[in-house]
């Protein structure tokens, strides 16, 4: 009980853990990493930082995708800048990072990289050119224009922010006559006037972020400036005006219908559409009286009466209304009214007379009467307005009319009139009243009486006020200026570009200016002078830009301009030298070779022009007179044919020309270019030999030796063809190597020599006529040629050979089979003196390729002409060698010691045919074939044999056949099972395997073994056939052997893990395990197991493990348990057998108890078993007794383990358990208790020692109390009368003491 318990106590013990290299781990936090922009190359990024709790040294590594974006220091985990980030770009990615330390697979991790916005972009407005045109009566608040400007940075740096840098023009009152909101949109802030105000604006506009960070400073990032030029449309929203505030007339009562009274004058006030004015009468005192023409001109409609408006002051009072042609913005008829006073007066016999006074405040007096008036009028003035304080007075009807110098320029109104009337003098043609042309108009007033004819005349001086009614005007739309490229900062382009404007003072005062645009940065004006000069004479390069367009504005005093385009052409000035392209070096045969290459060259002065016109020249030069150029095209042509041997030695054929390339301006500059022209040589001259034949002499079989010289000379002077190369040819010319060795300029002498690995041979060829060729290398192929005659002296030097047709393989039957001569060797030598002998130098003996030694060595001889004899017949075996190789070779007695005198080894071969003398064998291979009938189905392989026959070809193939099939039983019955198995036969490594398949299904509850005889047989071509048979013994393993293992898991983990299960189970009891089946455990069941898993565990002699086999090996390895208990093994058994309803914490100690309390029923059940079992060993007892009378002494009848039972050998003792036994020679195959299957040898305490003619009584323990003397035990005495065996066989002596097997109380 101590050892059943003791693994039980020792199991906590044994449960120790094992530590092994732990791999490296990341930091928590490296898992992301946000990186800015803006940061620079080769700049810390980051750092990879792991742990290792072994602390063994770390290596860091970045890969992936994006991984070219950084580098990493492998050492220190320290992570820099590769490449450029771009939030614009790629804002974000993934790299995988990884650390190794050496002893673990290296640990990767993905890490996210978020690259950081930064201020690196300006804005960027989507168009650089704006233009728009607007009503002046867009209200205030109202959209312009929009513009968009777009910054792909994100947060501040991203929001883009409008100004308005400058309004052109600047002046106070458009300074803030736009905004811009946020947006982009350009709002109006103020009212627009095209009448008071500018007709076209320009703003200047720029965007602006709102600043963020960049390379560590906030930054504001602006985009360039740009235009939106406005022009403003003139929209009528204006009223008509009346030129006077108040009109008045008088007319005569005698006046005629259609008498003009006054002329009334109205204008547009929208002067940028100066609509047409109509005229009519909306309102009168007396209506009827009068009408008005659509020109404003009001005339006597009806008769006058003056009686009938003595109440009315003698007056009529008209309103008069002007109207537009068009209706205005709004829809409604644009219109003004005046009111006009009309006096009807008597008629009268006085004279005109003039007088100075506005009615109705006129005295007419004769003091208050003038001839003289002054009068004042803006140049330019609309047609029909009046000169001012021009009045006359009369009773009667008077004419009026204009005389004088400028009367053309004006008109009277009233041209007819009646008592006292204003008298009005118009503007008739405004174009003639003009300031500029004279200041002062006088004209005369001449009224004269219709009926009286009495006249008078009025002289009126007419001052003209100016106006600004003149803009700057250039007399060009375009100008086409010029200024040289170079000229200097400051230097005078023009001061002739004037604008005219006919205004006097300051309307007539003008400034010049540039408008903004390409060129401005070149060139400036004077604003007073109009001046043009260069502004920064440094950036003026024609090659660059050769025409600048700009436009000059002129600006008088009152605000009024006019453009005109400057085009400005630089004019060039020869300051580019010409450019001559690539590089010339030009390959050309002497004398038949031509050069013929065109100088490319360009000059960037102005095309067509002197500036830019080239002449090629050549420059003088050692052998320039032998070459040309053109100077226009620059074509290089040689003059003549080229020498080589003309050209100085030491230039190696290099011509070097020097062309000048200049152009023709002032002064003219030049490039010069080297062209190098390598004049080939070509091969011209012959070389010659100092002799036209030559003799030499040699002694055969003498290697490297020299035969002899020839020398020969080139007359070409250069190195390249007076270089001489020899060349040999004629029969045998192979058998020589010529050297050549340069003596001097153009000679060279070739060296004749023997080959150091080849030497002549007389009996071969006694005389070798050669022809030696000197030739210049080249493709010309000139070459001159001698002979060469080379005689070989005979030496005594060739060695024997054999001859091939006589080494033809030969054939020889083994045993005996054939006798005397099988062949003969021949052998032959070219000298003439030869003396042969055939030596045998070795006999080579194999088997199937294999050396076999020297079994075959007397076998044959070779005499010493050559005849090959069979010298052992009888002893000729094909099994032991098939191939003998008779090694010979020839030896020539008559050979020059200095010469090899045996010829090349050879081989005859000689095969041995095979006889059909050896039957197949078995191999032995010790295999114990198991069978498990509930597991092995048919067509399934259960056994195999292995068998070869020493024979070849078909003599030797093996064919495998059943011959008989038997089951035998446990109680020693045979059935026969013929048809249960068959054979299948296949070859691998020149062993025939015999695989037995079943054919049908198995009895799993039968116990025995099927023994089945396979014959093997070969198949030979002629002659008997011979064949070999061997008995297997196919063990059976039943179904009482079937072993179950319940889980606290279900079937589907257990099938999870039964590869585990397996091997576990395997290590424990170092046996095959055959799974039957899983299945889960019905749920109503009370017990912890939830599944099964039913197997067999069979050793490899066939014997099974029980139940309680199987518990105690699995406890015997504590390592195993453990592993078994973690994989949900909780009992070994039934499901009945065992359950547990404790927590799976406490399963591992209940196990531990139920394995105890097991180990208790087992020793109950044990010495009840014992006590039966000495009473059945007691009968045994006595049997043996009786056969041990008749056994003879010594003689121990065998009793092997009985594979595929738990049937032990005589003793009942379990072989595979390693266990001491002996057999006592008892019947086996009698019936016996199921309690017999236990051993005694391994459960009980008792001991059978075994040894050689002694005996050994194990002694009792100490604490037993001794026996009292007993009468001797009778299978003891019997067993000591026996005799000895017949053979004299010392019998093994048998001694043990066991209480339960006494039978002396039989």
């Amino acid at each position: 009980m101590a050892r059943i318990w003791l693994p039980c106590l020792l199991l906590p013990a044994l449960l120790v853990s094992v530590a092994a290299n732990v791999p490296p781990r990341f930091e928590a936090n490296m898992s992301s990493v946000s990186l800015p922009e803006d940061l620079p190359l080769g700049a810390e990024a980051f750092w990879l930082v792991a742990k290792d709790t072994d602390n063994d040294a770390l290596t860091y590594g970045i890969s992936g995708a994006y991984a070219y974006f950084f580098s990493v220091n492998k050492d220190t985990g320290e992570v820099k800048l590769a490449s450029p980030l771009d939030f614009e770009t790629l804002k974000f990615f993934s790299i995988d990072i990884s650390v190794s330390d050496g002893h673990n697979n290296p640990v990767r991790k993905p890490m996210s990289v978020v690259v950081e916005d930064r201020n690196d972009n300006a804005p960027v407005f989507e168009n650089t050119v704006f233009s728009t045109s607007i009503d002046e009566t867009l209200p205030v608040g109202s959209l312009v224009f929009s513009v968009l400007a777009k910054d792909p940075d994100t947060g501040s740096g991203g929001v883009v922010q409008y100004f308005i840098e400058k309004v052109i023009p600047d002046t106070p009152d458009s300074k803030d006559l736009f905004r811009i909101l946020e947006d982009g949109s350009i709002i109006l802030n103020d009212n627009l006037s095209y009448n008071n105000k500018s007709v076209s604006y320009q703003l200047q506009l720029k965007a602006c972020d709102l600043g963020g960070q960049f390379n560590n400073n906030f930054t504001v990032q602006c985009s360039q400036p740009v235009f939106l030029s406005i022009s403003v449309n003139d929209q009528p929203d204006l009223d008509p005006q009346f030129v006077r505030q108040f009109y008045s007339a008088s007319v005569s009562e005698d006046a005629t219908v259609n008498t003009s009274v006054l002329m009334v004058q109205a204008v547009d006030g929208d002067k940028g559409i100066n609509d047409p004015v109509t005229y009519s009468i909306s309102n009168s005192t007396r209506p009827g009286w009068f009408a008005i023409g659509e020109d404003g001109l009001i005339s006597v409609s009806a008769p006058l009466d003056r009686e009938l408006l003595l109440e009315d002051n003698e007056e009529v009072q008209l309103q008069v209304t002007a109207t537009e042609k068009n209706l205005n913005i709004y829809g409604q008829e644009a219109k003004a009214t005046t009111w006009v006073t009309i006096t009807v007066l008597d008629v009268n016999d006085h004279k005109p007379e003039f007088y100075s006074c506005v009615l109705p405040d006129c005295f007419f007096t004769p003091q208050e009467a003038q001839d003289n008036f002054s009068a004042y009028v803006d140049e330019h003035a609309s047609t029909r307005i009046p000169i001012d304080n021009l009045t006359m007075g009369s009773n009667g009807t008077f004419l009026l009319s204009l005389m004088g110098p400028d009367a053309g320029a004006f008109s009277v109104s009233p041209v007819r009139a009646a008592g006292s009337a204003e008298v009005q003098v118009l503007v008739r043609a405004s174009e003639m009243v003009d300031y500029e042309s004279q200041t002062v108009m006088l004209v005369q007033v001449v009224a004269a009486d219709s009926v009286s004819q009495l006249s008078s005349v009025a002289t009126v001086t007419i001052h003209l006020r100016d106006s600004n009614d003149h803009r700057p005007t250039f007399p060009q739309r375009l100008y086409v200026l010029s200024v040289l490229e170079d000229s200097a900062t400051g230097s005078v382009v023009t001061s002739s570009i004037h604008a005219e404007d006919p205004d006097t003072g300051e309307w007539g005062h003008i400034t010049y200016r540039l408008l903004p645009g390409n060129g401005v940065d070149l060139f400036e004006v004077d604003p007073d002078s109009g001046t043009l000069t260069v502004k920064n004479g440094t950036l003026l390069d024609r090659e660059r830009q050769a025409v600048y367009y700009l436009t000059l504005q002129a600006t008088d005093g009152g605000g009024l301009s006019d453009t005109t385009m400057l085009q400005i052409h630089l004019l060039d000035v020869n300051d580019n030298a010409p450019v001559v392209t690539g590089s010339y070096s030009i390959f050309v045969q002497e004398e038949e070779g031509t050069v013929s290459v065109t100088i490319q060259a360009y000059d960037n002065d102005e095309p067509d022009t002197n500036n830019s016109r080239l002449l090629f020249s050549l420059l003088p030069g050692p052998y320039s007179q032998n070459f040309s150029v053109d100077p226009d095209s620059g074509l290089l042509r040689n003059v003549g044919p080229l020498d080589r041997e003309a050209i100085d030695p030491a230039l190696g054929g290099r011509i070097v020309l020097t062309v000048s390339v200049a152009d023709c301006g002032v002064p003219s500059l030049s490039t010069e270019v080297n062209v190098t022209v390598t004049v080939e040589d070509i091969n011209d001259n012959l070389p010659v030999f100092n002799q036209s034949s030559y003799k030499f002499r040699v002694e055969e079989r003498v290697p490297g030796v020299l035969v002899g010289v020839v020398e020969a000379w080139d007359a070409d002077q250069t190195e390249a063809n007076n270089r001489i190369s020899f060349s040999l040819s004629g029969s045998g010319a192979n058998n020589f190597m010529l050297r050549g060795v340069v003596l001097g300029s153009g000679k060279a002498e070739g060296q004749l020599w023997l080959p150091p690995d080849v030497s002549l041979d007389y009996e071969t060829q006694d005389i070798f006529k050669l022809i030696v060729s000197a030739e210049n290398p080249g493709p010309q192929g000139h070459e001159a040629t001698a002979e060469v005659n080379v005689t070989v002296v005979d030496v005594n030097d060739e060695p024997p050979t054999l001859v091939e047709a006589s080494l033809r393989g030969v054939s020889v039957a083994e045993n005996g089979s054939q006798h005397g001569q099988v062949a003969e060797v021949m052998a032959q030598d070219v000298d003439t003196e030869a003396q042969l002998e055939i030596l045998l130098m070795n006999v080579i003996c194999t088997k199937a390729g294999v050396d076999v030694g020297s079994v075959c060595q007397g076998w044959f001889s070779v005499a010493a002409n050559g005849s090959v004899y069979i010298s052992q017949s009888e002893a000729i075996d094909y099994e032991a060698c098939d191939l003998v190789t008779m090694v010979v070779r020839a030896y020539d007695l008559n050979t020059d010691p200095r010469f090899h005198a045996y010829s090349a080894n050879g081989s005859l071969l000689i095969t041995i045919e095979d006889v059909n003398d050896n039957a197949p064998y078995f191999l032995q291979d010790n295999k114990t074939f198991v069978i498990i009938p509930e597991l092995v189905l048919p067509n399934q392989q259960v056994a195999s044999v292995q068998a070869r026959d020493e024979d070849s070809g078909n003599n030797g193939a093996i064919r495998f056949s059943i011959l008989q099939a038997n089951f035998l039983a446990k109680d020693g019955t045979m059935t026969p099972s013929q048809n249960f198995f068959r054979v299948f036969t296949s070859l691998e490594a020149n062993v025939f395997i015999g695989n037995i398949e079943l054919v049908t299904n198995l009895d799993p509850t039968l116990q025995g073994t099927y023994q089945v005889t396979v014959k093997a047989q070969d198949t030979p071509s002629v002659g008997p056939v011979q064949e070999a048979t061997i008995t297997l013994n196919l063990f059976t393993v039943d179904q009482s052997y079937r072993v179950r293992l319940q889980f606290s898991t279900y079937k589907e983990e257990v099938g999870t893990n039964v590869d585990k299960i397996k091997a576990a189970l395997a290590q424990a009891t170092k046996t095959s395990v055959y799974i039957v089946n899983i299945q889960d455990i019905d749920s109503l069941a009370r017990a912890q197991a939830h599944s099964y898993l039913d197997a067999y565990f069979v050793f490899s002699n066939g014997t099974a493990l029980t139940l309680s086999q199987l518990s105690m090996m699995i406890q015997s390895d504590q390592g195993v348990l453990t592993q078994l208990l973690q994989l949900g093994l909780v009992v070994l058994g039934s499901q009945e057998s065992q359950e547990s309803d404790q927590p799976k914490v406490l399963t591992g100690v209940i196990i531990g108890l139920a394995v105890a309390l097991l180990l208790v029923l087992v020793i109950v059940i044990a010495a009840f078993v014992c006590v039966r079992k000495s009473y059945h060993r007691k009968l045994r007892a006595m049997k043996a007794s009786k056969e041990a009378q008749t056994t003879a002494a010594g003689v121990m009848p065998s009793a092997p383990a009985i594979p595929g039972t738990n049937m032990y050998n005589t003793e009942r003792a379990n072989p595979m358990l390693n266990l001491p036994t002996k057999d006592l020679g008892l019947e086996y195959l009698t019936s016996f208790s199921d309690l017999d299957d236990v051993s005694l040898n391994s459960l009980d305490e008792n001991s059978v020692d075994l040894g050689t003619n002694n005996q050994k009584t194990k002694k009792d323990p100490p604490h037993s109390a001794p026996e009292p003397e007993s009468e001797p035990e009778p299978l003891k005495t019997v067993l000591s009368r026996r005799k000895e065996a017949p053979r004299g066989q010392q019998q093994e002596g048998l001694s043990f003491t066991n209480a339960g097997l006494d039978t002396t109380d039989l």
